[in-house]
């Protein structure tokens, strides 16, 4: 049970991460062009991306970590000196890896946040924030 929990804690985490992290990218390349953002804007705006992605991002960002850090457990099953540090590192790689296989699959970057490698950087650094409170809830 601590597990499950454990596990949905980095799911939210990285999710609310990436999807913060999606919206301000979008509106930041919208005020690039001078579309006038106010704060009001940015906060529905990251609100109604939190509920409209949570299904579809949602799930996918579930699953890639469920892999990654499945993955992590049985190598460290064989090898005890790993550290638990490479959840951090599973859950980086995990995003960043789930976002590059989408693009080939749909031919789009469906999370738009992420068409910049900044913006690349942010989700899958969010990936890493989800292992880090996975690797801390662990331990």
């Amino acid at each position: 049970m601590k597990l499950t929990l454990h596990f949905l804690a980095a799911c939210i985490t990285t999710f609310i991460l990436a999807s913060v992290a999606h919206s301000q990218m979008v509106l930041a390349e919208l005020a690039n062009i001078n579309v006038v953002i106010t704060e009001a804007d940015r906060f529905q705006m990251t609100l109604s991306d939190l509920a409209g992605l949570l299904p579809s991002y949602g799930a996918v960002i579930a699953i890639s970590l469920l892999l990654a850090f499945s993955i992590k457990w049985l190598i460290s099953s064989k090898i005890k000196q790993l550290p638990d540090s490479l959840y951090v590192l599973a859950g980086f790689l995990a995003i960043a890896c789930a976002l590059a296989a989408m693009h080939p699959i749909l031919d789009i970057t469906l999370i738009a946040g992420a068409r910049t490698p900044f913006g690349l950087f942010l989700q899958a650094l969010s990936g890493a924030i989800g292992g880090y409170v996975f690797m801390k809830l662990r331990q």
